[in-house]
């Protein structure tokens, strides 16, 4: 949003008439003030702009704010006020699983042993670094199943890049590569999915779903064939449903000459109780920022290290971290490494909250998780199916896929407007319209660290709701009407966003 400004006085709420009684940070404060005087005895020679930029320097000061340090903290503190996260507020977004961060695994990645490293530091003074990594590799070989890892992908969907390029190196050895051409993926699969694909250089072909909300076995066999690269998959699926014939599927895949592919992205649900290799998957990628409760959101910091079968362990990323001869630890390369796919080894502060989680939970804490989160997740779907539409009427595990297909029969109630109406009760809405297979799809992932009350309090949010869209839809229509921002025209803001502020002088010249 912008608005107006004139060139008020101090004490002027320039943004007083924006919506929330918020300004920008170009509205704080007034021309002249600052947050601080540099010395007047500089060690560096003043050059002034026009000498060093010649004709391309400005001709007007740029445009910044004027305010003090207190105008400034304040400002921001405000803002941080109204913002919403996991340390405010119960955030049950499906497929994302946003947790509870814990305190001491940030404390640990604060460590200035930690924080303080630099990445060109010989490998000789860096060992305890080298060690939590190589550390953390081991965990993440033995939650998956799979003895080859890489910390180096930033993100799930860089992981999913990663390990369809490992594919291909493999096709290449094996001297198939050129006749592979496609990769299957299920019509519940994330959107990263078929993105990975493409940017792999493969097509992308879809599987249906059957009437049980797994990947339709008699389909994919279909499609299966000597021109296909891969499947990719995640298990538990995004209708928050294991595979059943999960078995079948990689094996039907590896007869055909393919590569089984997981998507980790739902690794909460079964952690430290099934390992993706042992069901017959080549690849993995583990969200670090999902499953290992690290920071989320807000463009990261992510992380996405992959984890890949002995056979395809010879085409990780390099360098990898491993114990060298004479004893500590160091960087090595894979035999036939498909090279980098990121600056140094990944996100290291992430890695350090993620080994701090693990070992602060223990193989026992990490069976816990999968165990309450799943018990979260079916306690919530048995409360709600009663006043929307459950399509996969089944055990459910760390998520649960609702459709307000009735409330848009009915009162003309979207999914969008419930999500919506959700806001006035304080809680962040769940994932909606997706996955595509649901009309009218509310995904719910209410996690293992929210409490009984937590859970009940959303629960009688959702059901009130309901008899909303039933007595009261305008309600809903309207919603949300209890926050610092009304309900924004979307189409317009998609179509015609304003991502920055201009300057409106005053009238009359000033």
């Amino acid at each position: 949003m912008t608005g107006d400004r004139s060139d008020a006085g101090p004490g002027r709420r320039v943004g007083e008439a924006r919506q929330g009684g918020r300004p920008l940070v170009f509205e704080v404060g007034a021309p002249g003030l600052r947050v601080g005087v540099l010395s007047e005895r500089l060690d560096v020679p003043v050059v002034e702009p026009a000498e060093a930029f010649g004709p391309a320097a400005r001709a007007e000061p740029p445009m910044l704010p004027h305010a003090t340090e207190g105008q400034l903290a304040r400002h921001y503190a405000r803002l941080a006020a109204v913002n919403f996260g996991v340390d405010t507020g119960f955030y049950p977004l499906g497929s994302c699983t946003m947790k509870h961060n814990p305190r001491v695994s940030e404390d640990a990645a604060r460590l200035p042993g930690f924080a303080a490293v630099h990445p060109y530091q010989p490998a000789s003074t860096v060992q305890g670094a080298l060690g939590l990594m190589h550390a953390l590799q081991g965990v993440l070989a033995e939650v998956s199943g799979l003895p080859g890892v890489t910390l180096q992908p930033s993100a799930g969907a860089h992981g999913e890049l990663t390990a369809l390029l490992v594919f291909r190196a493999a096709h290449g050895q094996r001297g198939d590569a050129t006749s592979r051409r496609c990769v299957l993926v299920p019509d519940t699969a994330h959107g990263t999915n078929p993105a990975s694909v493409a940017m792999a250089g493969w097509e992308v072909r879809q599987v249906p779903t059957d009437g049980r909300g797994n990947i339709d076995l008699g389909e994919l066999r279909s499609a299966l064939g000597p021109h296909v690269a891969a499947v990719m998959l995640t298990n538990p699926n995004t209708l928050g449903l294991f595979e059943e014939r999960i078995l079948e599927v990689t094996a039907s895949a590896h007869r055909a000459g393919a590569f089984v592919y997981c998507d980790g992205a739902n690794l909460n649900a079964i952690l430290g109780k099934a390992r993706p290799g042992d069901m017959g998957f080549d690849a993995l990628h583990v969200n670090l920022h999902k499953t290992f409760a690290t920071p989320h959101g807000g463009g990261g910091p992510g992380s996405g290290p992959v984890c890949v079968s002995a056979e395809l362990a010879p085409y990780l990323p390099a360098p990898v971290v491993a114990e060298v001869e004479g004893g500590g630890y160091g960087l090595v390369e894979p035999e036939r490494t498909i090279g980098r796919v990121r600056s140094f080894l990944g996100n290291f502060g992430v890695a350090v909250r993620a080994y701090a989680y693990a070992l602060a939970l223990g193989s026992e804490g990490l069976e816990e998780v999968a165990e309450q989160a799943v018990l979260s997740a079916n306690y919530l779907k048995e409360r709600l199916k009663v006043a929307y539409d459950l399509p996969y009427d089944r055990t459910c595990m760390h998520e649960f896929v609702l459709s307000g297909r009735r409330q848009r029969r009915r009162a003309g109630i979207r999914a969008l407007d419930i999500a919506k109406r959700l806001l006035d009760f304080g809680f962040h809405p769940p994932t909606v319209y997706f996955p595509l297979v649901v009309e009218e799809a509310l995904m719910i992932e209410p996690t293992e660290t929210e409490d009984p009350d937590t859970l009940d309090a959303f629960a009688e949010a959702m059901l009130r709701i309901a008899r909303e869209a039933e007595e009261e839809p305008e309600v809903l229509r309207s919603a949300p009407h209890a926050t610092p921002v009304r309900r924004l025209d979307e189409v317009r803001a998609a179509r015609r966003p304003d991502l920055r502020w201009r300057r409106v002088r005053a009238r009359g010249g000033g």
